[in-house]
């Protein structure tokens, strides 16, 4: 029933806020004001009162207790027909509900003063999933990730809603250009929102824009660019302002031979989507490529391996990348991580949001190799940064780690290794030849051995890293 106070724009139930730098949101919201009279007899009857100036008030207030957040405040009333409000400093936090009621001259205490309400409205930090199906989720094996009050999801039909596995289903969807031909299921994102929301104190907005398959020239507008034109209208349609975006792609560049030149459009990537919301250094949380069981030959674990290491170049060469490591975790199919292991990654992805994005002390970083030293003509000694404890391949033999010498003569077979606290020295089957390059954890299946800094992460994977002398 249109009567009383409507509203008709501006905010929805379950909608996330995203605070400015002083930890506020500006909330516009609009409608419309019916005056009715209501008959004393049941049933009910309602007349128009065609006379009497109308006064229109709104609030905020937290949803568990109705405290006032800001106050009853006057709306602008015009043709007494319309109004609108804007709250101009709505605090970080929530989940909050707006009311609004109605007075006017001549009320007779029969007249109608009621209006609507929103619920479960929030100020927080709002991020933008996107990249291909490990982003948008496939993992169907159930695990144990219930929603939680104060985290919530813009779905593809464009309503907000308390968020829920499959983030990324598609019933009654608005947003075309990323819809999906296969049933989404569990996504690291939830986990990852609910940990922000316990440790931060408000609520996280989600907005999933990743679609299963997808190669990076879809999403980079220098080649083709569709996903991110389809992603920016989200943020326009809804108004959003993100506080970062989560992103795990690039499986597809490896069976498209596209692996060279990664690098390069993933920095145009970044670049343009920055520029087109004007946050030029928003920050960028990404992943490795964890692994996948095709059938495959050489020239594939080479795509897959240069890949991951753009992946790793990406957090040095761009400002606020972070890269994070994935091939430890369970897989659920031939390519897509398991429920088990997307809470692994959504518990990095947070550790390292509340570190570089919130200047928590939290460690996120994991292991990596930065120097391959030639201590004998076929041993090498890798070193490592990031260790806090010690590396750690768990002692299997050399010939399940994964790591390759290459030369001119081709890969030389690990025959025996040492660990140290912060190295590796691995032996190899002959001499290498000079200008030898080492390759770790780089296969498209590296197999299941990462060696790890022991009780953190495990390392990153690496490509050609050149063999120097000692």
């Amino acid at each position: 029933m249109d009567f009383g106070v409507t509203i008709t724009g501006g905010v929805s139930p379950w909608q996330i806020f995203q605070q400015n730098e002083s930890g506020t949101a500006r909330i516009r919201i609009y409608g419309n004001c019916r005056r009715i009279h209501l008959s004393q007899e049941l049933p009910l009857r309602f007349s128009p009162v065609s006379s009497g100036k109308v006064t229109v008030k709104a609030r905020v207030a937290l949803e568990s207790s109705g405290e006032n957040i800001v106050p009853w405040s006057l709306c602008r009333v015009f043709d007494d027909q319309r109004w609108e409000i804007v709250f101009d400093a709505v605090p970080a936090g929530g989940p909050y509900r707006i009311e609004t009621y109605m007075e006017y001259e001549g009320w007779d205490g029969l007249s109608c003063t009621r209006g609507d309400m929103v619920h479960h409205v929030g100020v927080g930090d709002v991020f933008v999933i996107a990249g291909q199906s490990n982003a948008a989720g496939r993992a169907k094996d159930p695990i144990e990730d219930a929603p939680e009050i104060g985290v919530s999801l813009l779905r593809d039909s464009g309503v907000w809603d308390l968020a829920a596995h499959p983030l990324g289903e598609t019933t009654g969807s608005v947003h075309l250009g990323h819809f999906e031909n296969h049933n989404p299921g569990h996504t690291p994102w939830l986990h990852f929102a609910k940990i922000l929301k316990r440790t931060l104190g408000y609520p996280i907005g989600l907005v999933m824009s990743a679609y299963g398959g997808s190669p990076l020239r879809w999403w980079n507008p220098a080649e083709n660019g569709a996903l991110t034109k389809n992603m920016l209208e989200q943020f326009t349609d809804y108004d959003l302002h993100p506080r970062a975006m989560l992103w795990y792609q690039g499986e597809a560049e490896g069976f498209e031979n596209s692996a060279e030149t990664y690098l390069a459009r993933f920095s145009n990537f970044v670049a343009s989507v920055r520029a087109s919301l004007n946050q030029p250094e928003l920050p960028v949380i990404t992943f490795q490529l964890n692994r996948q069981f095709c059938e495959c030959d050489l020239a594939l674990d080479r795509q897959w391996g240069i890949v991951r290491q753009a992946q790793r170049d990406a957090m040095y060469r761009l400002k606020n990348v972070y890269t994070l490591a994935t091939q430890d975790v369970a897989m659920f199919d031939f390519i897509h991580n398991g429920a088990g292991g997307n809470l692994t990654l959504g518990e990095r992805a947070a550790k390292c949001a509340l570190s570089t994005l919130y200047g928590k002390q939290r460690d996120w970083k994991a292991p990596e190799v930065t120097k391959a030293v030639l201590l004998a003509p076929d041993t090498v000694e890798l070193r490592f940064d990031e260790i806090k404890n010690w590396i750690n391949p768990f002692d299997p033999p050399a010939s399940l780690l994964p790591f390759e010498a290459e030369d001119e003569q081709g890969f030389a077979k690990l025959v025996s290794y040492e660990t140290k606290n912060d190295t590796l020295v691995l032996r190899f089957d002959r001499p290498l030849l000079p200008d030898a390059v080492l390759h770790g954890s780089w296969r498209s299946n590296p197999g299941q051995v990462v060696p790890w800094d022991c009780m953190r992460f495990p390392m990153l994977a690496f490509y050609a890293l050149p063999i120097t002398n000692a």
